[in-house]
């Protein structure tokens, strides 16, 4: 029930749709039944010689919400016998026509009932979808160490999928086929309550086979669900690294592992899709045993009984056709139920994302961060991930205007530093503070409008080159996007292609080179301006010449700003103001780098592999 509340409140926003679709769906049910139901009083009068020379009286209503469709049967028998005394034939046209009517009238429902859902259905797609992306943009880095972001695709794409055919599943199962089941067994109770209450005694069979399908065919949809996780893992994994998998001649090898997994996914769903299919034929099979048994049994009723018997054999067939419509809203409460089970691992899965802890939290009042005027300070701050901890009490302070360089071993802890200070993970222990004030107490959004960071990797997107550079700041106007783009070095570059600045750039800016994406991500900080940068080995990657270049745009970037710079390349850090020699987690030695040389520690032995002797 609780997968089905979940259902009913996507759908429910959208209730206006949702209230046409039910309300359409009912009229269906209602010109259905009627279509069946209105030849009855005509093979009464057509074959039954002995009703048809007895005088039919015209019926007075006698008030009542029963009495009333009792009113509306004998009636309409008194009309058809009306009809048929003087016209035969016309009493055929006229039930003809009638049943045309409530055919067309049906039909029209039906797909109104249609065109409403697949409004209604696309909308709760994209609502579920949003909100997995929106939760997915809030979710800290540290989520992404744990996951797959191919499952999370995969959630967003096959698994909202499935949310999709719950919607209509839903509604069905709630508010169309009970309806139809209840006004269908209403008309067969009028007509014969000891031949209906024997038919639903034999209806049980169903339920039970439904049920059992229903619980294995949730098994396997989860299974089959987190196998096409894995999947799109691979997927985004293998086109990622196509360089490296063409490089080392790995096509087979990669190729045969997906064909192994892609396999193991279609064997699931396969598995998955024969159990749901499996129904609608054991329910059909179960119905027909069903109706053979009615058959005999009321056929028994009327041979045996008398002549004046109240259920006539005119009645009887038409309780077969009307009992044989009765079969398909079960069906349909059959196929409903196994979508809403199958959807049920989907929405699981889907609320494990919705649901996840954020872990980064803000506090209920902020406080506005005012320019910083003093220094960033990291006060006894230890971090770990999971029970062991790689940084232990670091204390230093990042004077205003001053820059900060972090060397060390790999491992030892300086992204994670960096990473501290936007808040992309939080302190577990000690405090990080601007002037004094703990940047817990100041709203996330806030902080990091304070802060530039340009990495080792340059995170571009596709589109165009003005796009990338006012990335998160869509008020820039040309002229600052170009001066940015100046003090980055990198206006020449961009000039020289035949759209300047609105050229596309491609997937994560596959059309530029390693140091002109570079030059790019310090554009995007410069036009940014915060007054606090992060760089976190940004030349680590290049060639000589881009290095050049890279660094004499790091200088314009650095200029009069508070800089907390991570480094292999020691010769990148000589003028920092201060540099702080990290292993594992903790700080070991600081100063200047005449200082440090002059030391003989760690940092004079890392200078010296890299041949950096003053």
């Amino acid at each position: 029930m609780k997968g089905i509340r979940e259902i009913l409140g996507y759908t429910f926003k959208y209730r206006g749709t949702a209230i046409l679709v039910i309300v359409c769906n009912i009229l269906y049910v209602i010109f259905n039944l009627l279509s069946l139901a209105l030849f009855v009083p005509f093979l009464q009068v057509l074959f039954d010689t002995e009703k048809a020379t007895a005088v039919v009286l015209k019926p007075v209503y006698e008030g009542g919400f029963v009495e009333f469709f009792s009113y509306l049967s004998k009636y309409f028998n008194y009309l058809m016998y009306d009809i048929s005394q003087a016209d035969p034939k016309g009493a055929l046209l006229f039930v003809c026509i009638s049943v045309a009517i409530c055919f067309l009238l049906k039909n029209f429902f039906r797909y109104g009932a249609i065109w409403f859902q697949s409004q209604l259905r696309m909308a709760v797609v994209r609502d579920v979808r949003d909100s997995l992306f929106e939760k997915a943009m809030r979710l800290p880095l540290s989520y992404y160490t744990d996951e797959r972001k191919g499952d999370l695709m995969a959630r967003m794409q096959s698994d909202v999928g499935e949310i999709e055919v719950a919607v209509i599943s839903a509604l069905e199962l709630l508010f169309r086929e009970p309806l139809s089941i209840i006004i269908h067994l209403s008309v067969l109770i009028y007509w014969s309550p000891e031949l209906t209450l024997f038919s639903i005694i034999l209806l049980p069979l169903t339920a039970i086979i439904i049920s059992v399908i229903g619980k294995s065919l949730k098994r396997t949809a989860k299974q089959g669900q987190e196998q096409m996780g894995l999947v799109y893992s691979m997927m985004e994994e293998s086109l990622g690294g196509i360089r490296v998998i063409k490089a080392f001649n790995a096509m087979k090898q990669v190729a045969g592992n997906f064909r192994h997994e892609n396999l193991k996914h279609q064997k699931l769903i396969t598995k998955a899709f024969r159990k749901r299919d499996l129904s609608s034929p054991l329910n059909e099979t179960v119905g027909a045993i069903v109706m053979i048994c009615i058959v005999w049994y009321g056929g028994s009723l009327i041979l045996d009984s008398p002549k004046d018997s109240t259920f006539s054999g005119e009645e009887f067939v038409t309780f077969i056709i009307v009992f044989s419509q009765l079969l398909n809203p079960i069906q349909g409460i059959a196929r409903s139920i196994a979508n809403l089970n199958k959807s049920k691992a989907s929405q699981d899965r889907i609320n494990q994302v919705l649901n996840a802890d954020e872990r980064i939290y803000e506090v209920e009042n902020p406080i506005l961060l005012p320019e910083i005027k003093t220094a960033v300070a990291y006060n006894n701050v230890s971090f770990r991930y999971g029970a062991e901890y790689v940084l232990k009490n670091i204390s230093f302070e990042i004077p205003l205007g001053k820059t900060i360089a972090l060397v060390g071993e790999s491992g030892s802890g300086k992204s994670t530093i960096a990473d501290l200070l936007p808040r992309f993970y939080d302190v577990q222990e000690g405090s990080i503070t601007f002037d004094g004030v703990d940047i817990k107490n100041a709203g996330i959004l806030d902080l990091r409008q304070h802060i530039g960071i340009v990495s080792q990797e340059s995170i571009l997107f596709n589109a165009t080159i003005r796009e990338n550079i006012a990335f998160g700041m869509i008020n820039a106007t040309d002229a600052e996007i170009e001066r940015a783009a100046k003090i980055a070095n990198a206006h020449d570059f961009i000039s020289e292609f035949p759209d300047g600045y609105n050229t596309n750039i491609g997937e994560r800016g596959n059309r530029l080179s390693g140091g002109q994406r570079q030059r790019m991500s310090i554009a995007r900080a410069v036009l940014k301006n915060p007054p606090i940068l992060i760089l976190d080995e940004a030349t680590s990657a290049l060639d000589t010449e881009s290095e050049y270049l890279v660094q004499e745009a790091l200088d314009n970037l650095m200029k009069d700003r508070t800089s907390l710079v991570i480094a292999h390349r020691l010769s990148t850090v000589k003028n920092a103001d201060k540099i702080i020699v990290l292993s594992k987690g903790e700080i070991k030695e600081s100063g200047t780098h005449d200082e440090l040389m002059s030391s003989g520690g760690i940092y004079y032995k890392l200078s010296s592999l890299q041949g950096i002797t003053e």
